[in-house]
């Protein structure tokens, strides 16, 4: 709670401003109620000092001032709610560029984007409904304490045992009795959103295999386990308000009997009665806002903690600023060392790399290929060895240096929902259509795209769902080439593709005058006929 309140520190004003808004609209709504106390007292022809007259135009202003106020202390927390929204979503977006990719491999993507949407959004509830009602409860409570207090201390001290009662007891007591439901709630919504995911994405298995019955049931049991932890809270809910009630009678009953006994002591007077059981009976809309906290604010927090766990966690890899620039000269791997946990992929792995020259890496399925790609690519760290670039530890070259000098074309190209042209312009954001031309004749996949109603307006759908694979990998690989950087490293880049496309790109791979350096893993034989150097790998190892 306190990480989350910290990020209110740039709108601070605003929140002051809120609270204080917030205590005078509570407190114009309260003294209506007192107001009519005295206009009671007035009736039954008690001197008070106040007209009934003036009492009505005091509670028309009053009114006005109590719509006003209320309106602009929701205003300042909606805007202050909304603003941190999108700052937090700013800094997860940055934590998630920092973890990828490494951290990110086999992370749950639905679980991801209920962080990213839901759970954010459910800090709204904390920014605007939670911390400046927090900050007016306890000033109104010492108001009004003080205030009942003015016609008797014990009066005032049964107020402020009231109070805290209501709003922190109360609170506490319904948080412990819910546990760590808010947490299970909020992980278990999480899992059910990449459960939906992934089933809407293989749908064509679930049809083709009469899959879809058992994807089904699954999803109702997830679904009946969350709308069972749902019921719970929402029991908790109706539990907190008849406890929060039965608290709020008691200490009515309890002012009243005390102040009925001081008035036939003689220690307070008629108006001793009323206005402390009146002030009393209508202040209590500020504690109550933090009784029901025991059970929102538990759902709240567990989608905070979610949020920060993101912000919290540390890369792999930090991205170097204050490294040095590199001009690509060679790359060499030394010694190389790398495990996944416990299990070992690459072991005392060393090769070189030379400038200009087209270098292959081939080997089986799990030997530790593509991991060594990663490693050129600073994706992951190195436990023993090193990677070096232009004869520099990669280690100590900038971040943007390295991605400048280095394009990296992997089995699976991610496509966004946008157009072919767009999604191949990523890889340089300023190329024009002539270049983005030449990147892809180059890749084998223009003549394609030319067929196409919309040429290179077509929209590629949802991660590229209307492109086969191999024309996704060759749009990958047309980034590579627009990306123009003087190292390409290339995983299975033709793994999806027929010979006859393979043998277009592998020519203008070697070809391409433009003296690139080209380090290419694949497990096809005939991939390699194009290297001038050609490494096998087995066992995490040279051989």
């Amino acid at each position: 709670m306190l990480r989350l309140i910290t990020l209110v520190k740039p709108l601070a004003g605003y929140m002051m401003a809120a609270v204080a808004m917030g205590v005078a609209g509570f407190l114009c709504a309260q003294f209506i109620t007192i107001l009519g106390g005295y206009a009671m007292l007035d009736v039954l022809k008690l001197h008070t000092g106040i007209s009934i007259s003036a009492i009505f135009v005091l509670v028309l202003v009053l009114a006005v001032l109590r719509a006003v106020l209320k309106y602009g202390e929701q205003s300042c927390n909606h805007f202050i709610a909304f603003k941190l929204l999108a700052i937090i979503r700013d800094h997860v977006f940055k934590a998630l560029r920092k973890l990828c990719p490494a951290k990110l491999e086999g992370r749950d993507k639905g679980d991801l984007i209920s962080v990213i949407t839901s759970d954010i959004e459910l800090l709204e509830v904390f920014y605007a409904h939670t911390i400046s009602p927090v900050c007016i409860a306890f000033i109104m409570s010492v108001i009004m304490s003080i205030f009942i207090g003015s016609y008797s201390v014990v009066l005032g001290v049964i107020a402020a045992l009231a109070y805290i009662a209501v709003g922190v007891f109360v609170p506490v007591m319904i948080s412990k009795k819910s546990g760590t439901l808010g947490e299970d709630f909020r992980r278990q919504s999480g899992q059910l959103s990449g459960y939906v995911l992934e089933s809407l994405r293989g749908l064509d298995e679930e049809i083709q295999y009469s899959y879809g019955e058992k994807r089904l049931d699954d999803l109702k049991l997830r679904t009946d386990s969350l709308s069972l932890k749902q019921e719970k809270m929402s029991v908790n809910v109706g539990f907190n308000t008849a406890i929060t009630n039965s608290v709020i009678l008691i200490f009515d009953i309890i002012m009243l009997v005390t102040s009925v006994s001081l008035y036939r002591n003689g220690t307070v007077g008629f108006e001793g009665v009323i206005i402390p059981l009146v002030a009393l009976m209508s202040s209590f809309g500020p504690v109550v806002a933090l009784a029901n906290l025991g059970t929102t604010l538990q759902n709240t927090l567990a989608s905070g903690g979610r949020v920060l766990d993101i912000l919290d966690e540390s890369p792999v890899t930090e991205e170097i600023t204050d490294g040095r620039d590199s001009t690509f000269s060679g790359a060499k791997a030394e010694n190389v060392t790398f495990s996944y946990d416990e299990e070992k992929i690459l072991d005392g792995l060393s090769l070189d790399i030379e400038k200009g020259k087209i270098t292959g890496i081939i080997g089986r399925s799990g030997s530790g290929k593509s991991t060594l790609l990663k490693l050129f690519m600073r994706f992951w760290k190195t436990q023993g060895g090193r990677i070096a670039i232009s004869d520099e530890d990669i280690d100590s070259i900038n971040t943007a240096s390295l991605r400048n000098a280095e394009s990296f074309v992997t089995q699976e190209t991610e496509l966004f929902h946008d157009s072919i042209e767009n999604n191949i312009r990523i890889a340089k954001l300023d190329a024009t259509h002539d270049e983005v031309i030449s990147a892809c004749k180059k890749a084998s996949i223009h003549d394609f795209i030319m067929t196409l109603p919309e040429g290179y307006d077509t929209n590629v759908g949802e991660l590229g769902s209307t492109l086969s694979g191999g024309e996704r990998q060759r749009i990958g690989l047309a980034r590579a080439f627009l990306h123009d950087a003087p190292f390409m490293l290339l995983d299975e880049p033709t793994s999806n593709l027929d010979s006859l496309n393979e043998a277009v790109i592998l020519k203008a791979l070697r070809d391409d005058g433009a003296g690139r350096t080209v380090a290419l893993v694949s497990h096809r034989k005939s991939t390699m006929c194009i290297c001038n150097k050609v490494y096998s790998v087995e066992n995490g190892r040279l051989s």
